[in-house]
Order: structure tokens, then sequence, then C-alpha cells
């Protein structure tokens, strides 16, 4: 169940019952691809993703690794190829979140997506021989290894490929460009959303992870390591999944990738050290990056299923709670003094309430993605890799939610990635369909070239970023090169509080004993 999957199954299903093509894989015999009825594409798609029961609206897929490719009608060889990883909080989602036709209707790109093992089934770390941890992690590998055999059979270049992704999918490919496993597997990155350096994007103690889980599970002997692994092998997936989505908030942070340990088996490992310390020592590939977030991210935390108000109403009581969960002190007392400096700091000396929610936002904002993001960018251009471009993405219009309780209105979550998926935009305005254009025309410039705005690009100019931050592209309303980040303050703030305070995430605990943890 957390070993590596044996298959890649791809399915072909038809959109439209017209023209069809074939394509040969050694492994797999003929898969045949058919036109898609909106555009000179062929589509190799699954179609039959199997959805679990829940209280809200998921779609999930563990059994198999399915990929879904999306080729351009054309003779073209040596196509570049993007894959894409899809976000949700390494819980939610599948090869059939968003889509990217319209890239390849350009005729200049491939596009891949596909699932990987979620929530416990992908990321329960025991450093076990059986549950060795980064399961979904290992599925993204497997992914692209298929596709660096394959890819060439549908007219990509196997030596021309970006990985992309959102939220939880911009943290993966955070995380693939430090694994030794994925050397030569790609050559260009696309990071949105989503940081390794994260609290969320590592766990800090995968053995107590799977202790509290066990326990909301009603499983109590969670001391014995091998009753332990034990209950997870023969828990049904119904039992696991169900309480899975019920508790997503705590799940959210219990299953994530995870640094593993060394096996008596000496299987390939995923992360082998902190993201931190591989940033820290530069002893990973040096790749062209596009690198950016919004200005509300934290939005997500307001009213969706990672949030709530009442995360804002139990903050004003209990704020020391609410730090990120990479910090460490060396006291209660130390812990409550840096929690009441973060608090003036965002939210004044008053109470938080639902009239605080532009402050919660900044905070969310800044703790699960800026300042990770920021942080990271910092330490790759220490170690010296001169071609990552920067952005902060504030696009707002008239049909942009204003934040609840406000007149505001901001970016939310992951919307950058949204402006370059497909999308039905009857109903948008003229100034968001431009802003689609521009950030499809954005992404391809650097799938093909490595630079976001080549010098043929309609694009303003755009400098590659340095040590501080600068220059950057703010993509809003008026789009244009600058040289200060709306979270900048907000992000040197936490620079200071990290340099006392950070702890890295650790591999699974050895225990004492052969059963005792």
């Amino acid at each position: 169940m957390w070993v590596a999957l044996a298959c890649v199954c791809i399915a072909a299903g038809a959109r439209a019952q017209s023209d069809s093509r074939e394509v040969h894989i050694a492994d797999q015999g003929t898969l045949r691809g058919f036109r898609d009825a909106d555009g000179d594409i062929f589509t190799f798609l699954d179609q039959a993703l199997p959805s679990m029961p829940t209280p809200i609206e998921l779609n999930m897929h563990d059994d198999c690794l399915v990929a879904n490719i999306f080729v351009p009608d054309t003779n073209s060889t040596d196509l570049p190829v993007m894959v894409y990883i899809h976000g949700g909080a390494y819980i939610i989602g599948s090869s059939n979140f968003g889509q990217y036709t319209n890239l390849v209707k350009t005729q200049k790109v491939i596009v891949v997506t596909f699932n990987y093992r979620l929530g416990v089934h992908g990321f329960l770390c025991l450093g076990t021989e059986d549950v060795p941890g980064n399961a979904g992690m290992k599925d993204q590998v497997a992914l692209l290894r298929w596709v660096n055999r394959n890819i060439a059979s549908f007219g990509g270049n196997p030596n021309d490929v970006t990985i992309a992704g959102c939220s939880a999918g911009g943290g993966s490919v955070d995380l693939l460009t430090l694994s030794p496993m994925t050397v030569g597997l790609f050559n260009k990155v696309i990071t949105e959303s989503g940081s390794s350096l994260a609290y969320t994007g590592a766990q800090m103690d995968p053995i107590e992870n799977a202790k509290i889980y066990a326990r909301i599970l009603n499983f109590t002997n969670v001391d014995d390591i091998d009753a332990l692994e034990e209950f997870y092998k023969t828990a049904s997936n119904e039992l696991l999944d169900f309480q899975m989505e019920a508790k997503m908030v705590v799940a959210i942070i219990l299953f994530t990738p995870c640094v593993e340990r060394e096996t008596e088996t000496g299987e390939e490992r995923f992360l082998l050290e902190s993201p931190y310390n591989i940033l820290s020592k530069g002893l990973y590939p040096k790749f062209p990056m596009l690198y950016g977030y919004t200005d509300m991210e934290g939005l997500i935390q307001v009213g969706s299923p990672f949030g709530s108000f009442h995360t804002i109403d139990d903050m004003s009581e209990n704020f020391s709670h609410y730090l990120p969960l990479d910090l460490q002190f060396e006291s209660e007392e130390q812990r409550e003094e840096v929690a009441k400096i973060v608090r003036e700091y965002y939210f004044g000396a008053g109470e938080i309430n639902r009239e605080s929610i532009l402050e919660f936002v900044d905070y969310y904002t800044d703790i699960l993605f800026a300042y990770p993001m920021l942080r990271g960018l910092k330490l790759r251009r220490n170690a010296n890799n001169d071609t990552v471009y920067l952005y902060e993405y504030s696009y707002v219009d008239e049909n942009t939610p204003f934040v609840p309780n406000t007149n505001v209105r901001g970016a939310d979550h992951c919307a950058q990635g949204f402006a370059v998926m497909d999308e039905d935009t009857t109903n948008a305005t003229q100034e968001y369909v431009q802003m689609k254009a521009m950030m499809r025309e954005m992404w391809l410039n650097f799938i093909i070239s490595g630079n976001p705005a080549p010098e043929n690009s309609s694009l303003p100019e755009w400098p590659s970023v340095n040590l501080v931050w600068s220059p950057h592209m703010a993509l809003n309303n008026n789009s244009a090169a600058s040289q200060t980040l709306i979270v900048e303050e907000r992000a040197l703030f936490w620079e200071d509080i990290y340099e006392k305070h950070y702890q890295q995430p650790a591999p699974p605990a050895v225990a004492d004993s052969a059963t005792s943890l």
C-alpha cells in the first residue's frame, strides 16, 4: 500500500469519436487517443476516476498511477513537455484537476497531468521497510520516469520537460528539485503558491503524526511500532479515508512529505535531508525557475474546507497555538513572548475578531506561502541559481469577490494558476481575458525557453531576481517589473524570527527497542 506502485495506466477515452491517433508503448502496447472536440489536439485521457462518499465534494484516486496526455495535432517532434502536478494539500485532487488544452492548442507543447497517492495512503511515514514514507512523492517520480522513457512516442522531447504545480503541487515541484531520485528527469520548474520550506511542506515528527491519526481512528496501542504499522496496513480504506475527510484541517498537518531515514533494504529514498539543509548546501541541480504567489493567499483559510471563521474566533484567546509549527522555543514563556510580538505586529493590541479578517489573511498569506517561498528563493540564489524569475500576482476586477466583511478585493490562493487553466470566460471582463492571455504567454515562453519574457515577447522586460527579492514582476492590472514586494516588510519580520527559532523537519525516530517508540 505504501511502496512504489507497479503500474502506470493511460486509458484512452474519447471526447469526440472522429480522428484518432495510435501510439505504441513498449511495455504497455498500443494506446489510442482521440481528437478533442474543441481543437486540434489528441487526448489520451482517463475518464473513470472513482470518488469516495464524503461530506464535501472531493475527487480522489489511489489504486493506480493514471496519466492524461494532451498532444497537438502536428507532425512536429521534440516538442517541449509540461508535467502538471495537482494541488490539494496532499489529501485531495486528481489527474483531472485543471486542464491546459489552450497551451496545447498553440501546437508548441505537450501537457501531462496525473494522479498520485494522497493522505495517509501517500504520506504515512513510519521509517520501516514497508512504510518508509513519501509514497505519493515516489508516484510523482514514477510518472516522471515514465515520461522520460515514453514521451518521445507522443512527439515530445524527454530532455525538455518542465514540471509545474500550485499549492501542494507547487510544494511538490519544489521538493522534486531536491531529490536524488529525479536527476535528469526535467530541466525547468514552475513553482506557484507552495514551498518545501512551509511548515506544511514536510512533517516535523512523522511518528507522532501517525500516532495522532491512529488515535483519531480509535487505535490505542500507538507506542508499539509493529502494532501501529499493522493497524495501518489492515485498516479499511473506508475508515482511513472518511476520517481523513472529516478531519481535513488536522490531516493537512499530519500527512505531507517527510525526510526519510535509511532502511535495511537500502531502497531509494526521496528526501535524504531536510529541505532547508539541502537548499543551504546548494548540492542539487540548478534549473530555470518561475516562482510566485498571490497577494492574498491566506483567503484559503476563510470559509473553505481548509479553514473557517472559527479560527479567527479562537485566535484572540489562544494565539500562540497558531504560530507556525516549525518554530521551536526554549520554554512556554518564550513561546508566549514571541506570540505576543507576532500578534501585535499583525493585529495590534486589541481583540482579534471577524473585523480583523484582512490582518488574518495577511498572516496566513505570509506563514503558509509567501515567506517560505521567499526564504527558499534566497537560499537558491545564494547557491548561484541565477535564472529564477519571481512574480507577485495581485490582479482583481469587478468579478473578484470582496473579502468577507470588507470592501477589499484580493487575489485568492492559486488565482494565478487558474488564470492559466482552461476556463469559461463567457462572463469574464475583457481585462481578465487579457490577463489570461498574458499568463499563458508567460508560461509558454518559460516552457519553451526558460525565460517568461524573452526579447520577442509582448510582456514587459523581466530580469531574474537577486538576493533581496528584486526585481520581480508585479502581475496586476498594470503589470510591470517592480523593486518592492507587497509582502516584503512582513517577510523581513519573519526572517528575524526564523533565524532565532527555526526547527527543521526530522526523519522518523528510531525505536529504542524492537517494538516500542
